[in-house]
Order: structure tokens, then C-alpha cells, then sequence
């Protein structure tokens, strides 16, 4: 019994800490030996591209929005900028056509996915490109993003979403930006080395001709990149083409936020193909497994880990297992305290509390009552 206790904490700690923090660690020592060269040659004639921007009742950002769009450093007339419009009940589309959106598309409420799946069907352009109704583009963002699809083995490309606290001092408490440097470099290591294993909403691109209609609840974010790897297309990042985005001011509203997209995800994991090995490399489908699957599956392990950690002591007394179980209930405590004491180390601790159960309660939700495709804007992000 106690082997069998012994196997389970040190596997479920041991996947935990690979998720975490030895995957990244491997990636960079593989990065070195066996990243592809960057082709650094001048990018050629610029493709049309159009620029596709979903929105429900987004009237207090839009005029930003198509203004910032419009002032890219992208010939004109290469550049189609569309609103999708999903059962606005605002003054979004008449805010975006005044402010010189090229189409302005007016759509029953159906979710932001088949918002955009209508705006490609309308869309002109070579590359499609979309973007968030809250997120801003530098002016150099489009020309770098259309010349990741040079290479013609490129179906899908995302950029690099800088985070900028929208609150200030007490009410600043999510640490979303500190994750998401060491997310994107991550990204970074898994374009080098092939394809990345997830996107982002504020700033990505397809080829038309690779563009995939998926179920209105899976987001592209996750959807995307993995289902171009399967149809032989390579999914890249390119942090040349940057964007920034307001993010939730409170861990609380982190939670909320994460919460909803899991409830989106787990569709995708469990239904959704990626599960299916049959497309991926052997490379791949470590990464998919490390970055994605351990990554989800780290509630279920941090409760295993905890739970026998409790049956070992219970059976024989020992210093290490009391040292680990002191660790994991440390980091419970850190993030029970970070809700009065707002110490930068204790608010990282409840960050990572609140997003790992963030995981099991997206999931719950999705088993519990579904997910609709309907969304509104995250707490505090406009």
C-alpha cells in the first residue's frame, strides 16, 4: 500500500513540476540544438490582407478600435477592415461605419466564432487576420504578421498581446501579465522548434484557404493551432507584431475570466480532436501533452499529490513527506493570506491557486449546463 502511495504522489508532483517548469526547461536546451533557422530574407510582395474585428455592444471602444486599424503601416488599399457586428444592441455599427470601417456586418447574435466565420465568408483578402474590439495594434503589427505566411508552409500565425494593468494600487491584484511573459516565451520556443499548441484573440492571422469553421463554442485560440498542424500547416508566433490589451484588474476577476474560456476549452480537449494523436509528429504530440494536456489535467494531479501525501503520513511518520505536505499547504496559505495582505509573492501564490481551480470549474461548468457560444467583455477590460 505504501509503494502504491509513493508512486502516485511522486508521479503526480513530478508531472506537476514538469508542466510547470521542466517542459520550458527542455524546450530551451532543444531550442538551442535543433531550432529551424529564421529566414531573415526581405519579404516580398505584401498579400491583401482583411482585418476582421468581432464585437458585441463594443460602442465605447469601436471608433478607437477601426482608428487604431486604419492608421497600420499597411498599404490601404491592401487592407479590408471589417466589424462583425453579433446582435449589437448599441451603437457599435454605426460608431464603426462613421469611423471608416470598410464593412460593417450586422448579424443576429450567435457568438463570436460564427461572428467571424461570416466575416471571412465576406472578407476579400489573401490572409485573414482578426483582432478584439479592446486591443490595440502597433503600427508595424500587420506587416510583420503577413510576412510570417512568406513561408508557404505557414497556415496560422499569431502575435505577441502585451497585458497593461487597467487599475492601480489596491485594486491591481492580478498577476496575469508575470504568467504571460513566461507563456509567450514558451510560445517562442515551440515556434522555433515546429508549431505552437495555443494562440491568442487580440492578434492572429490564417490563410483563407487554411480558415476552419469549428463549433461556435471552441474558441481559434485553441482550436486553431493544433488543427493546422493535422492538416500539414505550421502554426507560428511572431512577436514582431504586437498588440496590447487591458486585463482584468483583480485576481477574482482573473478567475471568472479563466473559468469562462476553460468552459470553452474542455470541448476542444475532449471532443474537439485534440486528444487524437493521428496528425501530430512525435514532437508535437509531446508538446500537446506537456503544454496542454498536464497543464489542464494539474488540479486532478495537485489533488492526488496532496491526498496521498496525507495517507504517507497517516501510515508512517517521516521528515519528507512532512516537509511536502508543509509545502503544499504553505502555498494554500499564501494564497488564502494574499486576500488581506497584498504582498507581491503571496498575490503570485493565490494567481496560481485561483487559475489551476480555475481549470476544474470550467470543466465543471461545460459537464453541468454546457457552454453557449454567446460572450461578453471581461470585467474591467474596456
Amino acid at each position: 500500500m505504501r509503494t502504491a502511495l509513493e508512486i502516485v504522489f511522486w508521479l503526480s508532483a513530478g508531472l506537476i513540476v514538469w508542466t510547470q517548469v521542466g517542459y520550458a526547461l527542455a524546450l530551451a536546451v532543444f531550442t538551442r540544438l535543433f531550432a529551424r533557422v529564421s529566414d531573415s530574407s526581405p519579404v516580398g510582395s505584401l498579400p491583401s490582407v482583411s482585418l476582421i474585428v468581432p464585437a458585441h455592444d463594443e460602442e465605447t471602444v469601436i471608433v478607437a478600435k477601426v482608428a487604431n486599424t486604419l492608421e497600420l503601416d499597411y498599404p490601404r488599399e491592401l487592407l479590408e477592415v471589417i466589424v462583425a457586428c453579433d446582435g449589437c444592441s448599441d451603437a457599435t455599427a454605426v460608431q464603426a461605419r462613421a469611423a471608416g470601417a470598410d464593412v460593417v456586418l450586422e448579424l443576429p447574435r450567435g457568438g463570436k466564432i460564427r461572428a467571424q466565420d461570416a466575416a471571412v465568408r465576406r472578407a476579400r483578402g489573401e490572409i485573414v487576420a482578426f483582432s478584439d474590439a479592446n486591443a490595440l495594434w502597433d503600427a508595424p503589427a500587420a506587416r510583420a504578421l503577413a510576412g510570417a505566411f512568406e513561408d508557404p508552409r505557414v497556415g496560422y500565425a499569431c502575435g505577441q498581446v502585451r497585458f497593461v494593468q487597467a487599475a492601480s494600487g489596491a485594486d491591481a491584484t492580478n498577476q496575469e501579465g508575470l504568467y504571460w511573459r513566461y507563456e509567450l516565451a514558451v510560445r517562442g520556443m515551440e515556434s522555433r522548434l515546429g508549431s505552437i499548441t495555443a494562440g491568442n484573440g487580440a492578434i492572429y492571422a490564417t490563410r483563407r484557404e487554411a480558415y476552419i469553421e469549428v463549433d461556435p463554442i471552441m474558441g481559434h485560440d485553441l482550436s486553431f493551432p493544433f488543427n493546422m498542424v493535422k492538416r500539414g500547416w505550421r502554426a507560428v508566433y511572431v512577436p514582431e507584431a504586437r498588440a496590447t490589451e487591458k486585463m482584468v484588474p483583480s485576481l477574482e476577476g482573473e478567475f471568472v475570466r479563466k473559468r469562462r474560456m476553460m468552459s470553452h476549452a474542455w470541448p476542444i480537449v475532449l471532443r474537439g480532436g485534440m486528444l487524437s494523436p493521428r496528425g501530430y509528429g512525435f514532437t508535437y504530440a509531446l508538446m500537446i501533452l506537456s503544454h496542454r494536456l498536464l497543464r489542464y489535467a494539474t488540479p486532478a494531479l495537485h489533488l492526488l499529490a496532496l491526498a496521498a501525501n496525507v495517507a504517507l503520513l497517516a501510515d508512517t511518520a517521516g521528515a519528507l513527506y512532512t516537509i511536502t505536505l508543509v509545502l503544499q499547504l504553505a502555498l494554500l496559505a499564501a494564497a488564502g493570506l494574499a486576500g488581506t495582505v497584498r504582498a507581491r509573492p503571496l498575490l503570485v501564490a493565490r494567481y496560481y491557486v485561483l487559475t489551476t481551480t480555475s481549470l476544474a470549474a470550467g470543466l465543471w461548468d461545460w459537464l453541468r449546463h454546457g457552454t453557449t457560444a454567446a460572450w461578453d467583455a471581461a470585467e474591467g477590460t474596456r
